[in-house]
């Protein structure tokens, strides 16, 4: 199955080899196999002009000119990979152009982080429910308001376009295309190969590092938020934090939401949920994560993890336990 891989400068490393190493345990596995006769991937890196792809850590990557279109040998999946070059390509650049030509001759098209900026502004999103890293959600959805953007899921499939979420993601988007192509006994062999989820429980929120709230520009606002992270098992009603900030609770509450885009009681949550996740990441039991972080109560800890991230906070304290 022919593959390819589009990057321009500066891509993320990850996005470009990730999927690869995906593609290429698949077709491994496959060969390995009595029996089988189902082919493998066939993985090629393009790039406009070919050559030395510079990526977004400063190692060179070789990689292939864009094929030339309708070519003799038909493209199975093109697979874009994301970075700040993906994020800034114009609608009048090579790459957007060849992507508008190739993407229909394709069986599917799939984007990898940042990557789903290549594919809106080359319209094969327009209409499409998508996703991309968390830190650009709004941003895809602001350049491009035909798309539905979805910022919780690791992947979302829309018809035969694929988009993943950020960096690592598009090794789960990838083995998502593997269990397709391949079967499930395949893409879980390959997942057991690198150490991976076959399906990763819980959405991208989960491993956010940090709230997409921007910092408040008021000063006294911007001192409750400095206050705020050493305090999460104090009183933060809106009734208090309005008090500490010498204003109407109507007041506070109107200025909070115009300065970090979120209402005070969701921005506190987001807090407590870092801040539980920071301390089950670093071992500590369920009760005291909870205790930390203001939740009150391990069963409380428990409702949020579970509605928020489709993961208990054992299950999550777990997996970091078994990475060390």
């Amino acid at each position: 199955m022919r593959t390819i891989v589009l990057a321009v400068d500066d891509a993320q490393a990850l996005d470009v080899i990730g999927p690869v190493e995906v593609f290429d345990a698949a077709s491994k596995i496959v060969q390995a196999g009595a029996g089988r006769v189902r082919p493998g991937y066939d993985v090629q890196v393009v790039s406009p002009g070919g050559g030395d792809l510079r990526l977004s850590n400063g190692l060179r990557l070789s990689s292939d000119p864009l094929p030339p279109c309708g070519a003799p040998a038909a493209i199975d999946t093109i697979l874009v990979a994301g970075g700040a070059g993906a994020r800034e390509l114009d609608a009048g650049s090579e790459a957007i152009a060849w992507l508008r030509d190739a993407a229909p001759r394709a069986r599917r098209v799939a984007s990898v982080c940042t990557g789903a900026f290549a594919l809106a502004t080359a319209g094969l999103l327009e209409g499409r429910r998508a996703t991309t890293h968390w830190a650009h959600c709004r941003a895809l959805g602001r350049d491009h308001p035909g798309v539905e953007v979805d910022a919780e899921p690791i992947y979302v499939r829309d018809g035969n376009v694929w988009t993943s979420a950020g960096v690592t993601a598009g090794m789960d988007l990838t083995l998502a295309l593997v269990e397709e192509d391949l079967g499930r006994e395949v893409a879980l062999e390959a997942a057991r190969w690198l150490v991976l989820f076959l399906k990763r429980p819980g959405g991208q929120a989960q491993f956010s590092a940090g709230l997409a709230a921007q910092t408040a520009v008021r000063e006294p606002l911007r001192d409750l938020q400095d206050w705020l992270g050493d305090h999460l098992d104090a009183d933060l009603s809106v009734g208090a934090l309005a008090a500490r900030a010498c204003l109407s609770d109507r007041q506070f509450a109107r200025a909070w939401r115009a300065e970090t885009g979120m209402t005070p009681a969701a921005y506190v949550l987001a807090l407590r949920i870092e801040r539980a996740r920071a301390l089950l990441e670093d071992g500590q039991s369920v009760d005291a994560a909870a205790r930390r972080a203001g939740f009150g109560s391990a069963e409380v800890l428990r409702r949020v993890f579970h509605r928020r991230l489709g993961v208990g906070p054992s299950a999550y304290r777990e997996r970091f336990r078994a990475a060390a």
